[in-house]
């Protein structure tokens, strides 16, 4: 399959484009090289005329925003809080009331609500595990795409939050798969970040003898072992990692060489103590804290969690000494260093019932307006946004949003959708509750890769 080049000139404008590849025709996405500074303006005030409209009818308005972003006070709560904020503040007769869940919950109780009623505003994942049944129920409100033509979207970054040409949601994030690791604890004991998957192997052996926890993995949640799962499945497929994925859902046939070798990795990578005891029990905030204590060497998770190098919570001495890498490559895999596992993650939507549809519409456009989620993102290091990020680069960036910079700048191509969202809703469950058995042993590759494939019939 012939590669498409993904991501140049980060430098000067760094524009992205990562299409959802599991649900589309294409496996890798090309690169938007306009930086649109002049558009960024026109955006502003086009949204600071709309809510100049909901000031001047003084009529009080409450909107009910539900997130997955339960941490107001440090990452993407903190920057979806301060716009909430300014909001407020610009347009004194509108009250936001936020209820904000972990992921998992949040997830739990989106399925109640789109029951019995969804909130005005809520947090989505354009993906189609997620979405395709969402907007099948209709609970969504259809947004106007010609609105944000001047918001510096990443190409093709809206694609995965659209049904029959309509647009249903925004997103918010370019989402990297990273190993993160503590490179003060590297150098004291000499260690290098690995090129190779047999590289890291051996790295996590001489840390373990050492008696620190190799990588803080959190199997208990299921979905961010599914991401490590797809991390060497790219590594092992290369570009064809999206076809073959598709294929396997298509079929309920998930029998690919590929997928058996990259399932067998993990559970070896398992078995050989790459990750803590217990990990496959163990959730979010107690994986990163082995981490940002000190207690893992290394951390496996998403770019959005970047602002570890800005979270004043977390020690100095390992707060300044964050770094990140890649998946290394795989002996015999078709990837090379550069081929990443990356997408467009989640975002916002409107309910399409809601009592305040055009002033929770008016939200969200002002959310997405270039100089708040993007710059305010940027500014607290919560990794790269779905819109153009140029005018907010200042030279002084963290090292670690450095590196990430340039991993997307060289990257030659990006996966997609993660595996776990690739395919219906029972398959996302089954995948994401199965995971854990396999890499633990209980339960054989052959008999995991036939409970996911039942899972998409």
């Amino acid at each position: 399959m012939k590669k498409k080049i993904i991501a140049s000139l980060l430098t000067a404008a760094m524009a992205v484009s990562l299409l959802a590849g599991c649900s589309k025709s294409n496996s890798s996405t090309e690169v938007s090289n306009d930086a649109q500074n002049t558009a960024q303006e026109s955006a502003a005030e086009g949204d600071e005329a709309a809510s100049e409209t909901a000031v001047a009818s003084g009529e009080a308005v409450t909107i009910k925003l539900f997130s997955n972003l339960p941490d107001r006070k440090n990452g993407q709560g903190l920057v979806e809080q301060m716009i909430i904020d300014e909001y407020m503040a610009e347009n004194p007769n509108v009250t936001i009331e936020v209820e904000a869940l972990d992921e998992e919950a949040y997830k739990t109780k989106f399925k109640a609500y789109a029951m019995d009623g969804m909130p005005d505003v809520v947090s989505i994942w354009g993906q189609p595990a997620f979405l395709d049944e969402v907007l099948d129920a209709g609970v969504l409100a259809e947004l106007n795409e010609a609105d944000y033509a001047d918001y510096g979207f990443i190409a093709g970054s809206l694609e995965g939050f659209k049904k029959d040409g309509k647009l249903y949601g925004l997103p918010r994030n370019t989402d990297i798969m990273l190993i993160y690791y503590n490179q003060k604890m590297f150098d004291d004991n000499g260690w290098k970040v690995p090129a190779t998957y047999d590289e890291l192997m051996s790295l996590c052996a001489d840390i373990k003898a050492a008696g620190i926890t190799p990588i803080a993995m959190d199997g208990g949640d299921g979905w961010p072992m599914a991401c490590f799962l797809t991390d060497i499945l790219v590594r092992v497929a290369g570009t064809d990692y999206a076809e073959i994925v598709r294929n396997a859902v298509a079929t309920g046939n998930f029998s690919a060489p590929e997928m058996q070798e990259a399932t067998q990795i993990l559970v070896d990578s398992a078995a050989a103590g790459m990750f803590q005891v217990g990990y496959d029990s163990q959730d979010y905030g107690t994986t990163m804290n082995l981490f940002t204590n000190g207690q893992a060497a290394m951390y496996c998770m998403g770019s959005w969690d970047c602002s570890m190098a800005l979270n004043e919570d977390i020690a100095p001495e390992i707060r300044d000494n964050i770094r990140a890498f890649t998946m290394p490559v795989v002996d015999g895999g078709k990837a090379g260093t550069n081929d990443i596992a990356a997408w467009n993650g989640g975002g916002y939507a409107v309910s399409a019932d809601s009592a305040v549809k055009e002033e929770a519409i008016r939200f969200l456009n002002y959310m997405y307006q270039p100089d708040k989620l993007s710059k305010y993102g940027w500014e607290n290091g919560v990794g790269m946004s779905a819109q153009d990020q140029t005018a907010y680069l200042t030279g002084n960036e963290t090292e670690l949003q450095k590196q990430v910079m340039d991993i997307l700048k060289n990257a030659t191509s990006v996966s997609g959708t993660p595996i776990n969202d690739c395919g219906p809703s029972a398959f996302k469950t089954a995948i994401e509750s199965e995971i854990q058995g396999v890499s633990n042993g209980s339960t054989s590759v052959d008999d995991f890769l036939a409970a996911i494939g039942a899972a998409c019939e």
